[in-house]
């Protein structure tokens, strides 16, 4: 049981005397935040004043305090003014928290008494495209919340959703077709295929940008017109009158929207100028989306051609994106794609309209929504399913399969209006008992604030990212005296998670700003600085000839007489305090704080209190056995998180 859990036990107790809710109210009962007031603070006194009609908070407080029986556990009680009872656990106490740690191979972390089964589905990028940095959010946070998730006793399936079926394959296929460069293909498929897409991609966004530019000049050209008139109309009073200055701020800033969008057209005409061979090629395909649509739809519908070619170039795809994987140590349980809930759509649509959930509109299947204005489209009228359908039909399969309490899908918070009515429409259809939560992430951007993107405007791939980050992080540790070789290993390990940790160290829900050369630093909010400490701590172990995995003596007399021995103490009982608050909302950034204040103890803590030349014996061990914990407490940290430790550095 946590500390904090065993306090609030003794408090729920003393509250029930009183004739109060003792296990809502010993919620109350919180870590401190300033620890000059203790280690624990109860704020009880004032909420309660009008429920036993005492007007005094001191008195309840001090009534409170002479119920409750803290013996064995805490210092006598505090009463602080406005009736807060500050509280100070007593050194044994720690102790013995501490011995429970350091003999239990999960540093005491208990399996939860409900265990639930929980479906993550995370990663899962279309496999046509080669794997970029905007993918490195939803494959470490989905990672890090399914191993916390199972550490904590959950039974957990994680699921790589491919999108291997979808309109980026009517790309290739076209592009295939028409632009195939046979030699580069030979030589290497995957590169070759990937710039099949991006040929045919960009076509496509030429023809969108010949549309869109003149109805953009058009809208222009009313925007200024409707400024000028506003203006005219307003401008004498705007300096006095809140309605007309908002009236003048509004068609500004629609002409602003107007005139930037033209810009960004203008700029890709321009760009088409300088390919001239590649503009050519823009003018022989016309209508060329619509072209891909027909080309993905032959393949949906069993096309020979167009099967055996994406049968060729499946095995491909999956290779090139498991190789990342491979570097990013990420695995899965199941890596069912689109492709694979294909023959479940027409049933699944068929058995909405039979049972009466779905409608046929205007010639097109839909789910109508309470509280949504426009229905969840399951069927077009052409017949082709969506996403949507896609997603209904893997919850089905999800739920026949696994039966789980929930599904978790860590997906970009742009996709947020997609889940919250597929949500609405599964549990309208039946699966109102199972929990669907969008875990949604911001975006990485640049040093600019913008889409990380490389200076050409592409976005940034995660292979070579991957690479630059262990070529940064060998830099850093390349001054370090140790052979070469593992000076290579140390840079891959520190590299790799240095992606990861910034990744996890944000709130989720925020956009964060990528830059390697904090990342890989030995100090700061890092997690090199963070393997750095594990790394301080293996070497004292390797002085006094002690392991890691192995406890130091069957039971120790832990000394916590110096502040900062006290401090890492504490620190290092919150370690399932902490992982049970990353499940509340699936915040895995909590841990990686966590982590981040662990090293800062230690490395008070290291230089204030000397261990292998401790004034005793008994403090001596004491210290080791302090040096220990923290080491595991990092390393079991770290692997949650997905990231790996090195012994010396």
């Amino acid at each position: 049981m946590l500390l904090v859990d065993l306090v609030r036990e003794r408090f729920a107790a003393a509250l029930n005397q009183m004739g109060l809710d003792g296990t809502s109210l010993s919620q109350r009962v919180t870590a401190v935040r300033d620890t000059q007031f203790g280690d624990y603070q109860a704020n009880l006194a004032m909420s309660l004043t009008k429920q036993l009609g005492i007007q005094d908070p001191m008195q309840i407080a001090q009534d409170i305090v002479q119920r409750v029986d803290l013996s064995g556990l805490c210092e006598p009680a505090e009463i602080a003014p406005r009736g807060f009872i500050n509280l100070k656990l007593k050194n044994s106490t720690i102790s013995k928290a501490l011995n429970e740690v350091a003999q239990s191979n999960r540093l005491a972390v208990h399996p939860v008494a409900k265990p639930r089964t929980y479906v993550v589905d995370y990663s899962s990028p279309n496999v046509a495209k080669p794997m970029h940095v905007g993918h490195i959010r939803s494959t470490v946070i989905g990672d890090a919340i399914a191993k916390i998730l199972k550490f904590l006793g959950h039974k957990v399936i994680t699921d790589n959703h491919l999108g291997d079926w979808g309109t980026q394959f009517g790309m290739i296929i076209y592009g295939y077709k028409h632009f195939l460069d046979p030699a580069a293909f030979a030589a290497d498929p995957v590169p070759e295929l990937s710039r099949l897409y991006r040929v045919v991609h960009q076509l496509i966004d030429w023809q969108s940008t010949e549309k869109e530019l003149p109805k953009t000049k058009l809208a222009v050209e009313k925007a200024e017109e409707k400024l000028a008139k506003v203006q005219a109309e307003f401008g004498a009073v705007a300096a006095t009158d809140k309605k007309a200055k908002r009236s003048i701020e509004d068609a500004q800033k629609e002409l602003k929207n107007h005139q930037e969008k033209l810009k960004k057209l203008e700029d890709t005409t321009e760009a088409r100028k300088q390919q001239p061979d590649l503009s050519s090629a823009c003018d022989k395909h016309p209508d060329l989306e619509t072209r891909v649509l027909q080309e993905t739809a032959k393949l949906h519908a069993g096309d020979a051609e167009n099967k055996a070619l994406w049968d060729q170039f499946l095995p491909l795809c999956l290779e090139s994106i498991h190789h990342i994987y491979d570097r990013l140590d990420i695995q899965f349980d199941m890596e069912l794609g689109e492709s694979y809930f294909h023959n479940r759509l027409g049933p699944l649509v068929q058995r909405l309209l039979d049972n009466g959930m779905a409608k046929i509109s205007e010639g097109a299947v839909c789910v109508f929504l309470n509280g949504f204005e426009v229905p969840m489209l399951i069927r077009k009228q052409d017949g082709a399913y969506l996403y949507a359908t896609t997603d209904l039909a893997t919850i089905e399969y999800r739920v026949e399969t696994f039966k789980p309490d929930a599904i978790l899908y860590v997906v970009d918070h742009r996709q947020g209006d997609h889940f919250s009515k597929l949500f609405a429409t599964a549990k309208q259809i039946g699966y109102d008992q199972l929990e669907l939560n969008h875990v949604s992430f911001g975006t990485v951007l640049g040093k600019d604030g913008k889409p990380y993107k490389t200076r050409s405007g592409s976005v940034v791939g995660l292979e070579p990212l991957l690479d630059e980050a262990i070529e940064r992080a060998f830099q850093v540790v390349e001054s370090l005296p140790i052979p070469t070789e593992e000076k290579r290993e140390v840079a891959q390990t520190v590299g790799l998670g240095a992606i990861k940790y910034a990744d996890l160290v944000h709130n989720r829900t925020s956009d964060y700003v990528f830059d390697l050369e904090k990342m890989v630093r030995l100090d700061g909010h890092t997690s090199a600085y963070i393997q750095y400490s594990y790394a301080r701590t293996c070497s004292i172990l390797r002085n006094a000839g002690i392991s890691m995995s192995e406890p130091i003596a069957p039971e120790v007399d832990f000394v916590l007489d110096h502040s900062a021995e006290r401090t890492l103490a504490l620190m290092l009982l919150k370690f399932e305090e902490v992982l049970l608050h990353v499940t509340n909302d699936y915040m895995p950034n909590l841990l990686a704080d966590y982590l981040y204040d662990v090293s800062k103890s230690y490395s008070s803590f290291f230089e204030q209190c000397p261990v292998i030349k401790a004034e005793t014996e008994a403090l001596k061990q004491s210290r080791l056995a302090l040096c220990q914990l923290t080491g595991r407490t990092i390393k079991q940290g770290l692997e949650l998180l997905g990231i790996n430790v090195v012994d010396r550095m």
